[in-house]
């Protein structure tokens, strides 16, 4: 199955086929300060139609040219809800946007980079990512005031949006960027969702029924066997099935066992 994975990495794992992905708007900014802060911000919006998710986090971002991180750190909280007056995505409102931002403005006040605050939960000893991720959720939102922006990583989500930010930040190949380098990519968990899960299903990676913590780990364990260094390698390639019209998940069963 190894060896059938690198195939569909090499193929797959390309600039080429990242539109439509809320992955490229981190492509904009080749300062890591300001991607680790744009890159959260359209992690966060990674939930519904991809066009939808697309034309949101444009426009969320578009009024904090061109720096999201002198944005954040140069706006008060009034002056937010008066750029972002109305907002509504799906679940989340103006005050959800405004208090992710003012999370956002705290942590960097009190550690200088998102980054920072994460390795501030992590020691050499952590198998995961998730002591960091608990620790940096903790600064970002510390009075459950983000609605569904920030999934609670203390509780039996799996928090797709939050891994997949740290897949984009701690990774770095032709797809995912980085720009974060005090963490080991090893520790990264698979971001699942229903796709990934149906995925993970289809590879024997796992039984489980519901797409929540215990099917990450588990998913994240079974492409650890293959890649122990590098275990959300494969995560970008094998989305591409299902999401890219002429990539189905008949065309991946027929590619790894057959």
């Amino acid at each position: 199955m190894k060896t059938r994975l690198d195939d569909i990495y090499a193929r797959y794992n390309r600039p080429e086929f990242i539109d439509p992905d809320p992955l490229l708007f981190l492509y904009d900014y080749p300062d890591t300060q300001d991607r680790e802060v744009a890159g959260l911000i359209a992690a966060s919006f990674a939930y519904g139609q991809v066009s939808q998710i697309m034309k949101t986090v444009g426009f969320v971002l578009s009024k904090m040219k061109p720096s999201p991180r002198l944005y954040i750190q140069t706006r008060s909280r009034k002056e937010m809800g008066r750029d972002f007056q109305g907002f509504v995505y799906r679940f989340d409102r103006e005050n959800h946007l405004v208090a992710l931002l003012m999370g956002i403005k705290n942590t960097l006040t009190a550690f200088q980079t998102l980054e920072d605050c994460f390795c501030s939960g992590m020691s050499a000893t952590d198998e995961t990512v998730i002591p960091g991720l608990i620790r940096l959720y903790r600064h970002l939102d510390p009075d459950r005031q983000t609605g569904h922006l920030l999934a609670d990583p203390e509780k039996s989500s799996a928090c797709k949006r939050s891994h997949l930010f740290l897949r984009w930040m701690i990774r770095c190949d032709d797809v995912d960027p980085g720009g974060w380098e005090k963490i080991n990519p090893s520790k990264l968990i698979i971001p699942v969702d229903l796709h990934i899960h149906r995925i993970g299903r289809l590879l024997g990676l796992t039984r489980r029924k519901s797409a929540d913590l215990k099917t990450a780990l588990e998913i994240t364990g079974g492409f650890r066997c293959m890649v122990p260094m590098d275990p959300v390698k494969y995560d970008f390639c094998l989305s591409r099935y299902g999401i890219r019209n002429e990539l189905t998940l008949e065309d991946l069963k027929q590619k790894v066992y057959n």
